[in-house]
């Protein structure tokens, strides 16, 4: 039971304390499991990604590449979702929420409008 509170431990990685190096080599190792786990070749990889297989084996060694590169990796590897944290997220302030509350239309109006000369005032 220890073994396997020992073993979950190791699967989290803590980015923060990561230097820069193991961060790319972390995404290597990463790339290089889900190539495997496709069971496709680097070469195989590397012509749907549009990039040459030293590139790929650039970064499954730990090696740095481009964003680019990286993007087309991900792509070939159907891994695109992997970018869903870099969504922008647009959020409304509490004080923007109550303006819009306010200027929310309480009643409908009629449509027929009435022209009312100044005369009439």
């Amino acid at each position: 039971m220890q073994f396997n509170n020992l073993k979950m431990e190791n699967t989290n990685n803590n980015w923060i304390e990561m230097s820069d190096l193991a961060i790319i080599q972390n995404i290597g190792a990463f790339i290089k499991d889900q190539r495997l786990k496709i069971n496709k070749t680097q070469a195989q990889v590397a012509t749907e990604a549009g990039v040459n297989r030293w590139t790929l084996g650039q970064i499954e060694n730990g090696e740095a590449i481009t964003l680019l590169s990286l993007i087309q990796i991900l792509r070939a590897l159907d891994l695109l979702y992997l970018l869903e944290g870099f969504t922008i997220k647009q959020e409304i302030s509490p004080l923007e929420l109550a303006k819009q509350e306010q200027n929310k239309r309480q009643r409908a109006s009629s449509t027929t409008t009435t022209n009312f000369n100044q005369s009439d005032w």
